[in-house]
């Protein structure tokens, strides 16, 4: 049977695509760069000319899921503006959304072990992403008191970390870990919690 015909650039999506899907079902480390040539179809030759090993290919991967975080974090961000609480509480609630629509992207961001230091095109795109969360997490905690403010990046990281872990825990449906309440009641409580102690919103609401 012959192989289907790609230009350079599709070959080198449809060989991301592919992983991707490998990612979802196997894990990040569970399928080979010939699987994912297949999955393509295509010679596993042809992946060496776009890629050296499995690593690249998930850290592209990872690099074009966090173009869609970042995009998504920023939506929500001015989606709650003029507000700065409505828009700290937004980006919290993207977090999950990206983790639920986007599993493969996810896992190869975060749960790959490819560092996202890896590429310069990688760390940018990160640092970005994550720089939304700081800069909704600056403007709020501008309300608060200059020596009672924590730094915007432990504010943020605080946050980030919160909703990484009910992603973890209670939204992919890990076996012996199923939350009685909604993974987004779990976040927003936390949050709710989190924003309280910081004297942010009111202590009975």
């Amino acid at each position: 049977m012959r192989k289907r015909g790609y230009h350079h650039g599709n070959l080198r999506q449809a060989l991301v695509e592919a992983a991707l899907q490998l990612i979802e079902a196997k894990g990040p480390t569970g399928f080979t760069l010939s699987e994912a040539a297949k999955q393509a179809g295509v010679t596993p030759a042809a992946v060496y000319r776009h890629f050296e090993g499995r690593e690249d290919l998930i850290a592209e991967a990872a690099r074009q899921g966090y173009e869609i975080f970042a995009d998504v974090m920023q939506f929500a961000y001015e989606k709650g503006q003029p507000s700065a609480l409505a828009a700290f509480e937004a980006t919290g609630r993207a977090y999950l959304a990206f983790a639920r629509k986007y599993p493969g992207h996810y896992i190869a961001m975060f749960e790959s072990g490819v560092s996202v230091n890896r590429t310069p095109e990688l760390a940018a795109i990160s640092m970005r992403a994550r720089g939304v969360l700081e800069q909704a997490a600056a403007e709020l905690s501008a309300h608060i008191p200059a020596d009672k403010r924590p730094p915007a990046s432990m504010f943020s990281a605080h946050i980030w970390a919160l909703s990484h872990g009910v992603v973890e825990l209670f939204a992919r449906n890990s076996p012996g870990t199923q939350s009685p309440f909604p993974p987004e009641d779990l976040l927003e409580t936390g949050i709710g919690v989190y924003l309280r102690g910081l004297g942010l919103i009111d202590p009975d609401s």
